[in-house]
């Protein structure tokens, strides 16, 4: 998730006087209002729960009214202050923070505390309506679905709840996995389109962890309408006789066995994106990104029309970092960007070993980079609990504590980069290796001490990353 503040706006206060609002957005989206006194509270509330030296700076207070430029230069501190207790393991996954946030955007969009129904679709359109408060945050929605269902609870966490968007002809955008910081409700419903709804799906990518959930009546009904959803979108290739052999499956209820035959077809369990801009191999190319199988599937169309397929394995990404700035809207004007004139462009850009001495940095336009970096996030998560001997299943249980739910330190760990201003297109295509990384073997790749390096608090480092030898390429 990305957080930024873009905008500032005065508003009225009770008693009449103005105050400065300070806009928080949230990939790109407005999540909350908040005033520098809200902050500083919950500065004050983090720095006596966690100390001073884990705190990071926070702009301090003035005695006199702010100028423009005063408001400004706050802004932009408030900013990155925002970013770095969210990036912070520690302060960005705590409660003390989400509660904050889930907080303000009920303030904000003025949503009162209440019983109301919200429905969650099922892969295959079907509707499941639960009774829930508005104040409810993500875990708890999910475990009122899983309720509603009958499915079990050391199952709930093989799932998630995804925001998504309605296309044309049954097409769909994923726009993000929801997070704890957030309301479901209040993050639907104030989108004011009917085009957006909440979808349950599996939140796993290694497809051996369909037999534990098969196991269950419930569990294997849910990945059979999302595997058949996922064919009929045309997300899973599947050739004439295979659709053959699928058709006649589905008629028998043979639902185990459907799944089976379709774990062995191209992008079983991939999230296709929708169509964008990558500059691999050559800028402006047209792209279908696919994320599944601990990789990012590229199908390229070149400027002379011809289509290459080709993947990036997240095992051979550096690191990745998205980039945010705001373009005008093509309207024949050149003036400078306001909130109406804008819009906001996203990139994901990863750093790839293509050979044993050589990283090329790849970069990818599109309003889902957010939502790609979290795939690829969540890969190295998974990775990492199989390469330390972990069980996925064990991590995926939550553990209750006092009463109440609490996400385990693996699920805590899926989050994306900080945003950041545009890359330089012409520096040094090898960088140094941030901080992170001190404990990966990299043979054959030497390290960059160009003024252009870039620190480690800039990129997401992967602990998944290898060093590989000519017999590997």
């Amino acid at each position: 998730m990305h957080f930024s503040i873009p905008e500032t706006e005065v508003r009225s206060g009770e008693n009449g006087s103005t105050y400065v609002a300070y806009n928080i957005h949230v990939n790109g989206v407005l999540h909350c209002r908040v005033r520098y006194s809200q902050l500083l509270g919950l500065h004050e509330q983090i720095k006596k729960e966690y100390g001073n030296n884990v705190v990071p700076t926070f702009p301090p207070k003035k005695i006199f009214t702010l100028t423009p430029a005063e408001v400004e230069q706050r802004r932009e501190q408030l900013e990155k202050y925002m970013q770095a207790v969210r990036q912070d393991p520690l302060l960005g996954t705590s409660e003390m923070f989400n509660s904050f946030l889930r907080k303000a955007q009920q303030e904000t969009q003025q949503i009162p505390t209440e019983e109301v129904q919200l429905e969650v679709h099922l892969s295959n359109g079907q509707k499941v309506k639960v009774n829930i408060l508005t104040s409810d945050q993500t875990e708890d929605v999910l475990e009122a679905v899983a309720t509603k269902l009958d499915l079990p609870e050391d199952l709930v966490g093989y799932f998630s709840l995804f925001l998504i968007q309605e296309g044309l002809e049954g097409g769909c955008t994923f726009v993000r996995k929801l997070q704890e910081f957030e309301l479901p409700y209040v993050s639907v419903t104030s989108l004011h389109n009917p085009d957006y709804h909440i979808v349950l799906r599996k939140s796993y990518w290694d497809s051996a962890y369909d037999s534990d959930v098969m196991e269950n009546r419930v569990g294997l009904n849910l990945l059979f309408a999302q595997t058949v959803s996922d064919i009929e979108r045309g997300w899973i290739l599947v050739n004439k006789d295979q659709h053959r052999q699928l058709k006649s499956l589905q008629e028998k209820g043979s639902k185990k066995e459907f799944i089976r035959l379709a774990q062995t077809l191209k992008y079983f369990g991939y999230i296709k994106f929708d169509p964008c801009i990558t500059d691999f191999p050559e800028k402006g190319c047209h792209v279908i990104v696919s994320a599944g199988n601990n990789e990012l599937n590229f199908h390229v169309k070149l400027p002379n029309n011809q289509m290459k397929e080709g993947s990036f394995k997240v095992t051979r990404m550096r690191c990745w970092r998205v980039t945010s700035s705001q373009v005008p809207v093509a309207n024949g004007t050149a003036n400078p960007c306001s909130s109406s004139k804008c819009e906001v462009k996203l990139e994901l850009a990863f750093e790839y070993l293509m050979s044993k001495d050589r990283l090329q940095w790849v970069t990818i336009t599109s309003p889902q980079a957010i939502m790609m970096s979290i795939c690829l996030q969540s890969m190295v998560d998974e990775l990492m609990v199989k390469k330390s001997g972990g069980s996925i299943k064990k991590q995926m249980q939550k553990k209750r504590l006092n009463g109440s739910i609490h996400r385990s330190d693996s699920q805590q760990a899926v989050k994306s980069p900080p945003l950041l201003d545009s890359p330089d297109p012409n520096r040094e295509q090898v960088v140094k290796l941030s901080t992170k990384l001190s404990s990966v073997s990299l043979r054959g790749i030497s390290a960059s001490n160009s003024a252009n390096d870039i620190s480690g608090n800039d990129f997401h480092g992967n602990y998944a990353f290898e060093g590989i030898g000519d017999d590997d390429l």
